[in-house]
């Protein structure tokens, strides 16, 4: 080993019982979509619709983990995770979204989850990752109340399932995608541009995420957001009221009613259309207490109010419209930092500056980073995929959490975004995450060098078992 190696390992020590994790998500990895009694969900429709997936992909096999689930397991084992944070289909688990469950695709989870505690990895399961079941679209999705109680009675059938083979549940992954990109830009399932159902769902999003922390009465139990730290781009007033309205909808307006109970005034001054959907009673539950609060992270937002900017810094694969409602003539511009094959940029002090704003400004939570990483153009050479980029991501990042926890945040795990390439949504299998190559055609596994350099830091923190940062 080299003295820089060296050096990187050492600085990349972590408290005891850090969870080193990795994640992903139902429909980007399961397949099956037809296979013992699972419904249709809303993203099985979506990329049935011509033009809205990049090349026409689909996810009805993806990397088939429903039937390969021992092998990805077993992978992970071999690389040290000590979690796996996955989320569970509803439409696998309620056909039409309420009603009668299916007892096997329970079934399925509970055997994931007693092949992960075999192989001593901890079960992380979000109840929640966009694949909302097509019966409830049709009755209007999640601008439609009564869809945040059928997720309530959904995640405590779950719960009641699964709650002797789990630990730790969490609720509803990124709202603010489900919502905006949902039922505003139409980037992604359902694909509507509606702005004030947007908001609306917004709002349904989050009161189901506390019905369903009620529901459950889990011995641990969490919310997820995606955060981005948000500068503007000078210090003109156009620029700052950018910034401001920016991190209103991206990161204050969940991050105020999941710990703080209320939404800011500012931001409710800017959407369009009635505030009429809040009732008496929802932030209350909405405020339900947590015992871990999710952070995904991967890039910094540089904005502009100035006119003529562009839209996004990072354009969608398909024709959608603004998921910023209420601020459409908001601009995304380069910040002058390298950028991943999403064009994202890498700003790994972002992370620093939303963990930190977390812990000084809301009340005392235990924090993990539960999704970071990046897309890379992957090549493979001789058997081997050298990601560089990757790991260099990866690297900075964990340095962006020690710095963290050296300023005092209680952070308590990191999940790399993702465990293997999968299908990425609205671009198809055009994006690759994960630390681990699948060959979509064989479904061949390989395991690339950043999830190597990855594994052998997990086996560095295991092995040495730190007890301070």
């Amino acid at each position: 080993m080299t003295t820089q190696e060296e050096q990187t390992r050492a600085g990349l020590r972590f408290p005891a019982g850090f969870a080193w994790g990795a994640a992903t998500s139902a429909y980007q990895i399961e397949g099956a979509v037809d296979e013992d009694g699972r419904g249709v969900s809303i993203w099985d429709t979506f990329t049935r619709t011509p033009g809205r997936i990049l090349n026409g992909h689909n996810a009805d096999v993806a990397i088939d983990h429903y039937h390969r689930y021992r092998e990805d397991v077993a992978i992970m084992a071999d690389l040290g995770l000590s979690a796996y944070r996955f989320s569970v289909s509803w439409p696998r688990i309620q056909p039409t979204g309420s009603g009668k469950v299916n007892q096997k695709g329970l079934d399925f989870y509970k055997r994931l989850a007693d092949e992960l505690r075999g192989h001593g990895i901890d079960p992380w399961l979000t109840l929640y990752h966009w694949d909302l079941p097509q019966a409830l679209e049709d009755k209007g999705g999640w601008p439609n109340r009564d869809v945040a109680y059928c997720f309530a009675d959904y995640a405590a059938t779950v719960h009641e399932a699964l709650k002797d083979h789990v630990h730790t549940f969490s609720t509803v992954n990124e709202p603010w995608c489900a919502a905006f990109l949902g039922y505003a830009s139409g980037e992604h399932a359902p694909g509507r541009r509606e702005p004030e159902n947007a908001i609306r769902g917004a709002h349904h999003l989050n009161l189901a995420h506390g019905l369903a922390v009620q529901a459950m009465d889990a011995r641990r139990v969490g919310g997820c957001v995606n955060l981005y730290a948000v500068t503007p781009a000078t210090d003109s007033a156009e620029d700052l009221d950018a910034a401001r309205r920016i991190d209103g909808l991206q990161n204050r307006f969940f991050l105020d009613a999941l710990l703080l109970g209320r939404y800011p005034e500012d931001v409710l001054e800017d959407v369009p259309g009635e505030i009429d959907f809040i009732q008496p009673g929802d932030m209350k539950i909405i405020n339900a207490p947590i015992d871990v609060l999710l952070v995904n992270y991967y890039s910094r937002f540089t904005v502009s109010g100035a006119p003529g900017g562009r839209q996004s810094a990072a354009a969608a694969p398909t024709d959608s419209g603004s998921p910023w409602v209420g601020s459409e003539h908001v601009s995304f511009v380069s910040g002058g930092q390298p950028v991943t094959a999403m064009g994202w940029e890498i700003d790994e002090g972002g992370l620093v500056e939303v963990l930190t704003r977390v812990a000084r400004e809301y009340p005392p939570i235990p924090m993990v980073v539960s999704e970071n990483g990046a897309a890379f153009d992957d090549v493979l050479d001789d058997g081997r995929i050298h990601d560089d980029e990757r790991r260099a991501y990866v690297e900075a990042h964990l340095g962006a959490c020690k710095q963290a926890i050296e300023a005092g945040v209680p952070l308590e795990g990191y999940f790399a975004w993702s465990l293997m390439d999968n299908f990425e949504w609205a671009w198809g299998y055009g994006k690759r995450f994960g630390l681990v190559h699948v060959d979509f055609e064989t479904q061949e596994r390989l395991v690339k060098d950043s999830a190597l350099w990855y594994s052998e830091i997990i086996r560095q923190n295991r092995r040495h078992e730190p007890t301070d940062s």
